[in-house]
């Protein structure tokens, strides 16, 4: 797969290829399958979007971390608005899916963080906090670029239910596709010159974040609580 923001044989075309395996797993997963064929059990998409609004609270910190720690002015520019932006998103999921579910105002605050949110996001923080730069984009990437590949790719299917189709359309539209162009290009610049080690711990959080992408879905299906 190639995207516009990196030259063949980029670093970002090279993590992406390294993930490949894990994209197509979750291609296949019955949540988005259950989405554009309107099947996915309202239960499920519930769950998820609650989650959903727990994790952008800590992703936005997550985001807000790496313009922290990015030399550029304007990187750290765009990530604090971008920060801002998953606050907001997840304040709209109030007046939005929330609402249409028939989701309490109070249940959000109420609703603990699946074990999977709970990984994910403590995950990001974490390199976040003491990774290196390039290592923390490697990190926040996923979330962005998986969205917007999974959000293109059921655009092109649609969704016989409004709810669901909304969810896509969310993803799949030029809006979100600029946001990712502007991290990947970001991406790109940080990661020229990097030593084997280096790029190699970037592929592992990048790895690992994607891996958590699928766990997400798998959560939402599953309706994945605490067991104890």
């Amino acid at each position: 797969m190639e995207h516009r923001a990196s030259e063949p044989g980029g670093s970002t075309n090279e993590l992406w290829r390294s993930i490949e395996g894990v994209y197509a797993n979750i291609r296949s997963h019955p949540f988005l399958a259950g989405l554009t064929d309107g099947t996915l059990p309202r239960e499920c998409f519930r769950h998820y979007v609650l989650q959903d609004a727990l994790y952008l609270r800590d992703y936005a910190r997550a985001l807000s971390l790496a313009g922290v720690r990015s030399p550029e002015e304007d990187t750290l520019v765009m990530f604090n608005e971008h920060a801002a932006g998953a606050i907001l998103v997840e304040r709209s999921l109030h007046d939005g899916f929330l609402k249409d579910l028939g989701i309490p105002e109070d249940e959000l605050d109420r609703t603990p963080m699946a074990p999977t949110t709970l990984a994910y996001t403590s995950y990001l923080l974490r390199v976040a906090s003491l990774g290196d730069y390039p290592e923390v984009l490697g990190a926040v990437l996923p979330c962005y670029w998986i969205y917007a590949e999974v959000g293109k790719s059921l655009l092109t299917k649609g969704s016989p239910d409004p709810m669901y189709r909304k969810w896509i359309g969310t993803y799949g539209g030029e809006e979100f596709g600029a946001l990712v162009e502007a991290v990947l290009g970001v991406t790109d610049r940080a990661c020229e010159g990097l030593n084997p080690a280096q790029k190699t711990r970037v592929k592992a959080a990048f790895a690992t974040t994607s891996r958590y992408e699928w766990m997400f879905w798998n959560m939402g299906w599953t309706l994945e609580g605490w067991p104890v």
